[in-house]
């Protein structure tokens, strides 16, 4: 079965303009060297929002970028998208709004794997301020009683890439930490430009658990669910009633400006 995913990235990310395209085209490269060979997978990225995501505040201010990106893309046609953080941020809300397209949120479907391959899980996120979030999303997910610990890396998101040897190696000592302290015996990188270094393979091997890369694990579930012809329940993510009704035609009427 041919299909389009395509991935979101919820942030410009950086505010130099050249070196933000390069970072999509890599990320787009990983991507579709882990996509199936029936599936076209593209990236885009919003052209406003915050630079990074590190905090609720962040993800909110987020939302608005990324949802308009969605609905283009469900009016384009694709088949499945990824929201770019593993925060879920709007995931509810993209949900609603879309009626053909399914959306896929890489850190609740990242959690639920985890839980899946283990009998609990511990989660790597950034920064300390990020656990709380981390707990809620798992509450949300349903897993919360399989999670043994949340722990932070303690490296802000647009540094995680300037020197990848130190950031692989601060991940490898909190997560052997987190396997040995808590007992987790999975383990899932809460952050997107985490799972785009291209780990995974390397902590498991020195940490000896499994380890969800929310990016391409975020891909093969929109892949599967797209490949089993599901889709996310109308009737839990119900579209809007003013929308429904016809009382406005689209999710831009639900918004009245001055």
């Amino acid at each position: 079965m041919n299909m389009k995913i395509i991935y979101i990235i919820p942030s410009p990310m950086d505010e130099n303009k050249i070196k933000n395209e390069n970072e999509i085209k890599r990320r787009g490269a990983l991507l579709k060297k882990w996509a199936s060979s029936n599936t076209e997978v593209d990236i885009i990225a919003a052209s406003e929002g915050p630079s990074s995501i590190e905090s609720k505040y962040e993800e909110y201010l987020s939302i608005p970028a990324t949802m308009k990106l969605v609905m283009e893309m469900e009016n384009k046609g694709y088949d499945a998208a990824i929201l770019g953080c593993a925060g879920d941020p709007g995931l509810d809300a993209m949900r609603e709004i879309t009626t053909k397209m399914l959306v896929v949120g890489p850190g609740q479907t990242s959690m639920i794997t985890g839980a899946m391959l283990g009998h609990k899980f511990s989660v790597i996120t950034i920064e300390d301020s990020s656990i709380a979030g981390v707990h809620e999303l798992a509450y949300k997910a349903g897993v919360l009683e399989k999670l043994a610990s949340v722990v932070a890396l303690k490296i802000p998101v647009l540094e995680l890439g300037v020197n990848k040897g130190k950031s692989l190696e601060r991940i490898i000592k909190i997560s052997k930490k987190a396997v040995r302290e808590d007992r987790a015996d999975s383990l899932v990188l809460g952050c997107m430009s985490m799972g785009f270094l291209d780990v995974a393979e390397e902590i498991e091997r020195a940490v000896g658990v499994p380890v969800i890369n929310p990016c391409k694990v975020g891909l093969k579930i929109a892949e599967a669910l797209v490949g089993c012809g599901l889709m996310h329940s109308k009737t839990a993510f119900a579209t809007p009633p003013k929308i429904s009704s016809g009382k406005v035609k689209d999710y831009n009427g639900l918004f009245i400006n001055g």
